[in-house]
């Protein structure tokens, strides 16, 4: 009876090891390597070199556009900066500027979020290069009752939400919802 029970319990052993190795969707990581792409709530520092009226802050706004004197409502969402830059100077050379000089960067990315059994729920400022395990110190650090091996962050990208359980040593993206489930015992 014993040597029938000895693969069953050696299963258990691997299936429980299984348990606390994260699943980490390839997509989630290509996204992180890829040209970032803007949304709404990230700040974009545009400047038109000679024209300091035009040099400005802009908000990416709820409808993914920023707004802009002369030329107005620019989109943004799902767009780099170069491919902003790139639709600013052909505006304002279309009608405003001879050979417009333009500058695009994010100043300030979207913020992220954490929720669950963080000491600080809620929105935070997102840094370039900002892991989860830094993120969730952010927060105020695991709750008492945290499941530290059982973080399942939201992402959105090409148009589609994902969510995926990911090490504490993964980076995180500006707009991340980090979820910090209660542990079993």
């Amino acid at each position: 009876m014993r040597l029938h029970a000895l693969p069953l319990l050696l299963g258990l052993v691997l299936l429980t090891g299984c348990a606390g190795t994260p699943y980490v969707p390839d997509a989630t990581h290509a996204e992180l390597v890829a040209p970032y792409q803007l949304d709404a709530g990230d700040q974009l520092r545009v400047i038109v070199f000679g024209q300091d009226d035009l040099s400005n802050t802009y908000l990416v706004d709820q409808s993914g556009h920023i707004a802009m004197p002369l030329i107005g409502s620019v989109p943004a969402r799902g767009l780099t900066t170069a491919a902003v830059e790139a639709e600013v100077t052909r505006r304002l050379a279309a009608q405003y500027l001879r050979h417009p000089d333009v500058s695009v960067e994010v100043g300030q990315y979207r913020p992220f979020f954490a929720m669950g059994e963080v000491g600080t729920p809620g929105q935070f400022a997102f840094l370039p290069g900002m892991t989860i395990q830094q993120a969730i110190a952010v927060a105020g650090g695991f709750t008492p009752r945290a499941d530290k091996y059982t973080v399942e962050v939201t992402r959105s990208y090409g148009g589609r939400v994902e969510s995926a359980r990911l090490k504490l040593s993964d980076p995180i993206m500006p707009g991340d919802t980090i979820y910090v489930r209660e542990r079993i015992i």
